[in-house]
C-alpha cells in the first residue's frame, strides 16, 4: 500500500447515472481507483463500460443534466473535487489536472491559430502577460516536436497527428499533477501512435506528471502503463500491477480480452471472442455484470455481486470463480 503523500488520487465509490425521460442508464457503479505520483495507470474495456464517464467526472465536465453524480468522493490531494464550487474546479482544470480529448480535430479551435489557443491556457493559469504566454506557447510546440513557426497556423493546416501534438502540448502547458489521456492515439497510423506514447512518456517523466491512460489497445497498455485497471459495466473487475494483469490474469472478462488477440507465436487459425454483448446498462443484471458472458458462471454468480478481493498483494478482482492466494 501506497504511503498517503504518495497518492494524487484516490476515487471512493463513485456513481453516475445518466436520467432520460424514458430510463436511468448505470453508467459508473462504485468505482475505487488510486493513482501514485509519478505513475501511468491504465484504464482498459469496451466501448460503454464507463472509462470515459468516470474521467469526465475527475474534471467535473460531465454535462448536468442528463448525467448526475449520485455518491462516492474524488479526492485530489486529499480535497474532495465533488465539494468544490465551479470558480475552485476552473482553478484546477487545465493547472493541476489536465485532459488529452480523444477527437484532437474536436478539441480545438478551428477558427483559433494553434499557438493562441496554447497561449491562452498560460495565460488563464500562470497570469503572466501576453508576450510570456506567447513565448511559453512557442516553447511547448518545441517541446512536442513542432517548429515554433507554425504557431501562427490553424488546425486544419495540421495532419492528424500533428494536431494531437498540439492538444498534447496544450494539455502539458501549465505542468499538471495528473494528465487523463483519453484514447490518444485511436485516430492516428501505427507509427505516429508510437511517436505519440513515445513523446507522452518523454515529457511524463520529464515533469513528474501522473497520467490515466484510457485505451482498447492492451498493447499501449503493456507499453506504457505501470498499474491497469479493466472496467467492465461500470465497474472496476480487475486492478493491478501491469505484470498482474498480463501475467497472471485473474478475471474471467479479463481473461477473455486475452484470448480474442491474435498471438504471432499461437498456431490457432481461430481467435476466441467474448462471446455476447455487454448488459444494459439501463437493466444491469442482480448479480455479476459480467455472468450471461462467463464461461464459469454460477448459480451465485446470477444472485449475488462479488465482493472485491485481493487475491494476491495488490492484486484486485471482483470474481465469484476465484480464490485469494495462501
Amino acid at each position: 500500500m501506497a504511503d498517503n503523500t504518495e497518492i494524487v488520487l484516490d476515487i471512493r465509490d463513485l456513481v453516475v447515472k445518466y436520467r432520460t425521460s424514458e430510463s436511468v442508464v448505470h453508467a459508473v457503479n462504485g468505482v475505487n481507483l488510486t493513482v501514485k505520483k509519478g505513475e501511468t495507470v491504465g484504464l482498459v474495456g469496451e466501448t460503454g463500460a464507463g472509462k470515459t464517464t468516470t474521467a469526465r467526472s475527475i474534471l467535473r465536465i460531465l454535462q448536468t443534466p442528463p448525467a448526475s453524480l449520485e455518491g462516492g468522493q474524488i479526492l485530489f490531494h486529499g480535497e474532495d473535487i465533488l465539494a468544490k464550487t465551479e470558480a475552485q474546479m476552473r482553478k484546477i482544470r487545465g493547472k493541476q489536472i489536465a485532459m488529452i480529448f480523444q477527437d484532437p480535430m474536436t478539441a480545438l479551435n478551428p477558427i483559433d491559430k494553434v499557438g493562441l489557443q496554447i497561449a491562452e491556457a498560460i495565460k488563464l493559469h500562470e497570469k503572466v502577460s501576453q508576450s510570456v504566454a506567447i513565448s511559453k506557447a512557442c516553447d511547448m510546440l518545441e517541446l512536442v516536436g513542432i517548429p515554433m513557426e507554425r504557431y501562427v497556423e490553424y488546425p486544419h493546416q495540421f495532419s492528424g497527428g500533428m494536431k494531437q501534438r498540439v492538444v498534447i502540448a496544450m494539455a502539458l502547458a501549465c505542468s499538471p499533477e495528473l494528465l487523463i489521456a483519453d484514447e490518444p492515439t485511436t485516430a492516428l497510423d501505427v507509427t505516429i501512435q508510437a511517436q505519440v506514447l513515445q513523446m507522452m512518456q518523454e515529457l511524463k517523466n520529464k515533469l513528474g506528471t501522473s497520467v490515466i491512460m484510457i485505451t482498447h489497445d492492451l498493447g499501449i497498455v503493456a507499453k506504457s502503463c505501470q498499474s491497469v485497471a479493466v472496467v467492465y459495466a461500470g465497474e472496476i473487475v480487475e486492478f493491478g500491477e501491469a505484470v498482474h494483469i498480463f501475467e497472471h490474469t485473474a478475471h474471467p472478462y479479463t481473461v477473455g480480452l486475452f484470448n480474442s488477440l491474435p498471438q504471432l507465436d499461437s498456431k490457432e487459425k481461430r481467435l476466441k471472442p467474448i462471446k455476447g454483448l455487454m448488459p444494459d446498462p439501463t437493466n444491469l443484471p442482480e448479480g455479476c455484470k459480467f455472468c450471461d458472458r462467463c464461461p464459469d458462471a454460477s448459480e451465485v454468480c446470477k444472485m449475488t455481486p462479488p465482493e472485491a478481493k485481493e487475491i494476491s498483494p495488490g492484486h484486485i478482482v471482483k470474481c465469484h470463480a476465484r480464490e485469494v492466494s495462501k
